[in-house]
């Protein structure tokens, strides 16, 4: 959801400074998608749909032609309040019809443009809206820009393969992430960074051995267990997260055992963590969780049989007030539920989410399958998705994507996400249900 959110809003500000930019009349309709908090069910024609993190998606198409259309139409859409914006517009009425007369677009009759061989705006706006954006479009329109995009960035996506290569190498790492999607550049600086406090600190780094470091937003250890760097920090705050790692491990051994008192109490069942699936918490923050939820379960003495849930699996989120089951097959279970509501959630759907599971085992294998195989017939450098698009998406692109010719794609990155986009290093994104 937040990459997603992220490269909508960069859309967003590329069309809204493009609103305000004097004689500029030449609008292509913007489609955007946002996830925004669960709320009540929208009655708009805003299409919506529910992610399992408890976000609903909004997508809405942008074609307004004035910046205070523009707003309105965004915060409809997403059904957050106008009133500050609408009485802004009313104050501001007496000044904007003072200067209307100065600075409205000439309205021309059709036959101008019919005599003079221009075009029309409007009528191309109305056009554009008619016309829905097929891949083969976007990718006429669109290849040469992402080639050119490519091509400068394999020196230096060679360079971030060697840096991560050989501090995983030098610090005995699991692996090297990064939790949103910057570019190659910003990546290659991230990790000279890291390489330099290695130099400086040698000693101090030696306590991150068969880990994963993550580059994010903040510093710390995640819920997953994983050394966070935020990219904000300096060298400094670094130091002391990893000089902090043996208390670290010391909290994570006390988080897994209260996990297993929690699985003890609910019939076996397993709690896990999903790091693609949940928000980012840091170890104290889902520790505090684990240990609220433990203990309003200890009290409530829950009449489950030992192991009678086994092989099943749950999550905990703090943002939700009813349990549900996931596609994949995990309960996700509010940390406020009440006790007597969840053992017959549980119970009710036990069934349903060992079915889940086996199909959820059964749909990973045939898309990773499917990846291989769209990979190698496409040429593709790389093929890949967003964390936001399930398997289920990602099986069903991937077998239209076989369907095709698609001679554009040789040897090119490709993203599967929500929407039509050229990265800043060359990938190509396209939505899973593309046309």
């Amino acid at each position: 959801e937040q990459e997603v959110n992220e490269n909508s809003l960069k859309r967003l500000n590329g069309y809204l400074e493009n609103l305000q930019k004097p004689g500029f009349r030449s609008f292509k309709p913007t489609q955007l998608t946002f996830y925004v908090r669960e709320r009540e069910p929208n009655s708009s024609n805003v299409q919506e749909s529910f992610s399992a993190s408890g976000f609903r998606a909004v997508s809405f198409t942008l074609h307004t032609r004035d910046l205070l259309s523009t707003v309105l139409d965004i915060l409809n859409s997403c059904s957050l309040s106008t009133e500050h914006v609408q009485s802004l517009s009313v104050n501001s009425q007496p000044h904007k019809e003072a200067k209307s007369t100065l600075n409205r677009p000439i309205k021309w009759d059709k036959t101008y443009y019919s005599f003079t061989g221009f075009r029309d705006p409007e009528e191309e706006l109305e056009q554009a809206q008619r016309v829905e954006t097929t891949l083969i479009s976007w990718l006429d329109d669109n290849e040469a820009s992402a080639v050119k995009k490519l091509k400068k960035s394999l020196p230096l996506r060679r360079e971030l393969e060697r840096l991560k290569f050989e501090l995983c190498h030098q610090l005995q790492l699991s692996d090297i992430r990064w939790q949103r999607s910057w570019g190659i550049a910003h990546r290659c600086s991230q990790l000279h960074s890291l390489g330099r406090l290695v130099q400086q600190r040698p000693e101090v780094l030696k306590n991150a051995k068969g880990r994963t470091v993550v580059f994010t937003d903040r510093s710390g250890m995640s819920a997953a267990g994983h050394i966070m760097l935020g990219t904000m920090d300096v060298h400094h705050y670094w130091t002391k997260i990893f000089e902090r790692l043996p208390n670290y491990y010391k909290l994570q051994k006390r988080l897994l055992f209260l996990e297993d008192r929690i699985s003890q109490l609910l019939g076996g069942i397993q709690v896990i963590y999903i790091e693609e699936l949940q928000p980012l918490l840091t170890l104290e923050e889902y520790y505090e969780t684990l240990d609220s939820f433990y203990n309003k379960l200890r009290d409530s003495r829950l009449p489950f049989h030992p192991r009678s849930l086994r092989g099943l699996q749950m999550v905990l989120e703090s943002d939700r007030y009813a349990p549900s089951l996931h596609e994949f097959g995990h309960f996700m279970i509010p940390t406020v539920c009440d006790p007597a509501t969840l053992q017959w959630f549980i119970f009710a759907k036990a069934q349903e989410a060992r079915e889940n599971l086996k199909r959820k085992e059964e749909m990973m294998i045939t898309e990773k399958e499917l990846i291989d195989t769209s990979t190698e017939k496409l040429s593709l450098d790389r093929l890949y998705k967003e964390p936001s698009v399930s398997s289920a998406q990602m099986i069903d692109c991937c077998k239209r994507l076989l369907e095709e010719s698609l001679p554009y794609l040789q040897g090119m990155h490709l993203c599967v996400s929500h929407f039509y986009s050229v990265l800043q290093d060359g990938d190509l994104c396209i939505p899973w249900n593309w046309k």
